[in-house]
């Protein structure tokens, strides 16, 4: 028996699929990257924006033929276009569709799949086991000891609500996973190989806040900065309200962390801020990105920007402009903003920017990121990095620095999952070319 997963969408859902596929390893299924010669297929889908909603719909349907073909194809969707409540709406309009599961839950699937045995047993243990809500998560059989980073969602759900965003609506509310499953799923990736893990949430730095007597995320990591195996530890994506004193010093003290933090600023305007319900200033962002180099001075630092939200004008977007002009942030990820159906901003906001004007502001950001990216990496010229390498593209080994920087490097052994020191040779804006630094030799006495 063998499955296939087709994932869109975000690190969340690349991670739930995991776990989907996790839970089908064991029952006895295995993977295949050929549809046609799967007997279960999941679409994970993410409906963000609109058009990853509609490739999720066009892919639905490339699969109608197949499903007449082989009516015992089981055809699973997934995700947020299902969403915490919204399976009766598209039973009907996707009767070939045999499964539909919210978010993060792989249990509709295995019920379906075993004839609702794994629902029904009073094994508790079983029933935790197979919908994997907690340790032994099985990577399918190409990806054991060669899968190097893993992600591992810590937080599901969000209780935040920003105007312009789908997900709490999608992925219900704010629920943090107990310390002991994430530890456990932690080590068992280690065993299989992984070297890497980045921690999920929706706001990650709110993990442990549902939780009267679990840790923080600061306490978290000092937990797993102890798993053996694991050499690298990352999360995403923090919020500026909730990313403290304590976590600060956490991400400076520990070995393992990372010195890279996703900080999303959204906008640089007050007002803009306020009408996103983003609970921050421009002053309080600014503030805090001073604290966290004043604490961490060689951390990257990532942000989030939309432009264009309902109405932002000229001035206001100026304003994002010269945050992120002073702020020199190593990564933006930059959106044109679209209403998406059920959001505040669609129901009660304009979308009065327009489609020329929203991607000449895109534009500008973009050039301006560029050419600051470009400035901070050529710092690391001549410099000595050390490396985690992940995998071989056309001939060149893959991997990323400390800070997530990405570099390439050319040489006939096997570097991956390898930690190794290398010398960069040359920098651009988006990643670096080094060259390994030669190994001592060993000398036999």
């Amino acid at each position: 028996m063998k499955y296939h997963i087709w994932t869109e969408g975000c690190q969340m859902n690349v991670a739930d699929s995991q776990r989907v596929g996790s839970s089908l390893e064991h029952l006895g299924y295995s993977f295949t990257e050929t549809i046609e010669e799967a007997d279960v297929i999941v679409l994970n889908t993410c409906v963000v924006r609109q058009s990853a909603e509609d490739k999720a719909l066009g892919r639905l349907t490339s699969l109608s033929p197949l499903k007449k073909k082989n009516p015992n194809l089981v055809i699973n969707l997934m995700g947020c276009m299902v969403g915490v409540r919204g399976a009766e709406k598209l039973r009907a309009k996707l009767p070939f569709v045999d499964v539909f599961s919210p978010p993060s839950d792989p249990g509709p699937l295995i019920s379906h799949l075993t004839q609702g045995e794994i629902r029904s047993t009073e094994d508790a243990e079983t029933t935790r086991r197979f919908l994997m809500m907690d340790d032994e998560l099985i990577l399918p059989v190409a990806e054991q000891g060669t899968l190097i980073s893993a992600h591992v969602p810590i937080v599901y759900g969000c209780s935040h609500a920003c105007t312009f965003c789908i997900i709490p609506y999608q992925r219900g509310v704010e629920r943090s996973r107990p310390v002991g499953d994430i530890v456990s799923e932690v080590r068992s990736l280690a065993r299989q190989g992984v070297k890497e893990i980045t921690l999920l949430g929706q706001i990650v730095d709110r993990y442990g806040k549902d939780i009267s007597d679990g840790p923080n995320l600061a306490g978290l990591l000092r937990i797993i900065n102890e798993v053996e195996g694991i050499e690298r530890i990352r999360f995403l994506t923090s919020h500026p309200n909730y990313f403290d004193d304590d976590l600060i010093q956490a991400i400076a003290e520990l070995p393992r962390v990372m010195p890279h933090i996703e900080l999303p600023i959204q906008a640089g305007d007050d007002e803009v801020l306020s009408n996103m319900k983003r609970g921050y200033t421009q002053q309080d962002y600014r503030g805090l990105v001073a604290k966290i180099r004043q604490r961490i001075p060689d951390c990257s630092i990532a942000t989030d920007i939309i432009v264009g939200f309902p109405g932002e004008t000229e001035e206001q977007f100026m304003e994002t402009h010269r945050v992120l002009s002073d702020l020199r942030l190593d990564v933006a990820h930059l959106a044109r903003y679209s209403p998406r159906e059920g959001t505040v901003s669609a129901r009660r906001m304009e979308d009065n920017v327009t489609d020329e004007e929203k991607m000449r502001r895109f534009r500008m950001l973009e050039e301006l990121q560029e050419k600051t990216v470009d400035e901070i990496n050529k710092k690391y010229l001549g410099q000595t990095v050390e490396v985690l390498f992940e995998e071989k593209v056309k001939e060149r080994w893959r991997g990323r620095t400390p800070t997530n920087k990405l570099v390439f490097v050319e040489s006939d052994d096997d570097l991956r999952g390898q930690l190794l020191n290398v010398t960069v040779t040359w920098t651009g804006p988006w990643s670096m070319q080094a060259t390994l630094q030669k190994q001592p030799t060993l000398i036999s006495l």
